[in-house]
């Protein structure tokens, strides 16, 4: 299995989520020697930045709650940590 792309997140979160505007952006190399991290130095750290209708009304933590909904099939792949900025 490999490690998860900033696209194949992007997908993801296109398909369930149907945002307006969104960007992924794979942190990973700058988590090398932390916890979780992967030597190959991309696929487990990602910031993304996602604005979507069906956040409207919804508390931070219930928007967070539908990205991670989104992405939970990434963290068998090596998903570490992600980083949302929800809009």
């Amino acid at each position: 299995m490999s490690l998860p792309t900033a696209p194949d997140l992007e997908a993801a979160l296109r398909a369930a989520l149907q945002p307006t505007s969104l960007e992924v952006i794979d942190e990973s190399a700058a988590h090398a020697g932390h916890a979780g991290a992967g030597a190959e130095g991309y696929g487990t750290h990602f910031r993304i930045r996602i604005s979507s209708p069906l956040f409207a009304g919804k508390a931070r933590v219930a928007r967070h709650r539908l990205v991670y909904d989104a992405l939970h099939v990434f963290i068998a792949q090596g998903l570490h940590a992600i980083a949302i900025e929800a809009s």
